[in-house]
């Protein structure tokens, strides 16, 4: 089969389309003849050598994909040959075949095609495993999201509105605005323009977030603690502007915070499969109903990968970028 194989750590350019080995399947998985991939940033981590995948997973880049059930394993009951699916993935997206451990594998929703089902799975498993299973985002509440535009944030936009919550979003300009807002974003705030902090008091009588999910780090830690609430809960799921930061510690207690910090990658294939399966429950019937809906911003071959990265890097893209074997 031919996969994606980053050369050596570096720019877009190191992403190469080559042969390699099939998987192997073990007895509790499932081969995958891959339709689609999508990107995260992740992806651009590990292609610069500073996020390894984890150990036994595939080599290759790609935490989530959809295709076709090409084999089984023998301790396989639900899935059978020629299941059309989508995964979620530890690795090796970006091929044209890829293992995966049966309980990280999903239906495709009804109304979405195969092709689009590959934006659904890391998203969808990031942000309810995080904002709603470990950060309890409830029904009334407000939940600011840093990165509104992004393939995380449009999701989550969609999914909070769903449960009933109030949503604010940043984003760095007014064509990203335009969409949040066009998902439904309540409060949607330019961060090069304005001080989120501010205006997230401004428009809470001066309470603050309920919930925020950031991917920025470091830079925004104070500023994140500062715009909660009272029992606020401050959810990291990204280090992008850096990972070392000084807070004051006198800003918890009194509002008596929380900071939770996750990832999905490195969670054990048990752990995965139980948010896989609240995914399945709860989140795929909101795709289903279209009350949450795929937003893709470009579809490119998988040997355009390092067109695809250079893509992301620019962060110009609104939603999910694609590629497709």
């Amino acid at each position: 089969m031919k996969a994606i194989v980053i050369t050596k750590p570096g720019a877009p350019e190191v992403l190469q389309l080559r042969k390699v080995e099939e998987p192997q399947v073990k007895d509790d998985e499932v081969l995958i003849r891959v339709h689609a991939t999508a990107l995260n940033r992740a992806d651009t981590l590990q292609r610069l050598g500073s996020y390894s995948p984890p150990p036994g997973a595939s080599p290759y880049p790609g935490l989530e994909c959809s295709g076709t059930i090409e084999s089984v394993g023998n301790s396989v009951s639900r899935w059978k040959v020629g299941d059309q699916v989508c995964a979620l993935l530890s690795g090796g997206g970006y091929a044209e075949k890829v293992a995966v451990p049966v309980g990280q594998i999903l239906p495709i929703p009804a109304g979405i095609s195969l092709k689009d089902a590959a934006a659904f799975p890391e998203v969808a498993c990031t942000v309810w495993s995080t904002v709603f299973m470990m950060g309890r985002l409830s029904p009334g509440e407000s939940f600011l999201i840093h990165g509104g535009s992004s393939g995380i944030g449009t999701f989550a936009i969609q999914m909070a509105k769903h449960q009933g919550v109030r949503v604010f979003v940043t984003a760095g300009n007014e064509e990203k605005l335009a969409a949040c807002k066009e998902l439904g974003a309540d409060v949607c705030i330019n961060y090069k323009t304005e001080d989120f902090v501010a205006r997230v008091k401004a428009e809470t009588d001066g309470k603050g977030a309920d919930v925020i999910l950031d991917c920025i780090g470091a830079p925004y830690l104070q500023k994140n603690l500062d715009s909660l609430n009272f029992d606020g809960r401050l959810c990291i799921i990204g280090l992008m502007g850096g990972a070392n930061a000084e807070i004051k510690l006198s800003s918890l207690l009194p509002k008596r915070l929380t900071v939770l910090g996750a990832a999905l990658r490195p969670r054990s294939k048990e752990n995965k499969a139980v948010v896989v399966a609240e995914v399945e429950k709860i989140v795929w019937p909101a795709i289903e109903a279209g009350k949450v809906k795929p937003v893709i911003y470009k579809y490119l071959p998988l040997s355009q990968a390092a067109e695809a990265h250079s893509l992301m890097e620019s962060s110009n893209h609104i939603g999910k970028i694609l590629l497709v074997t």
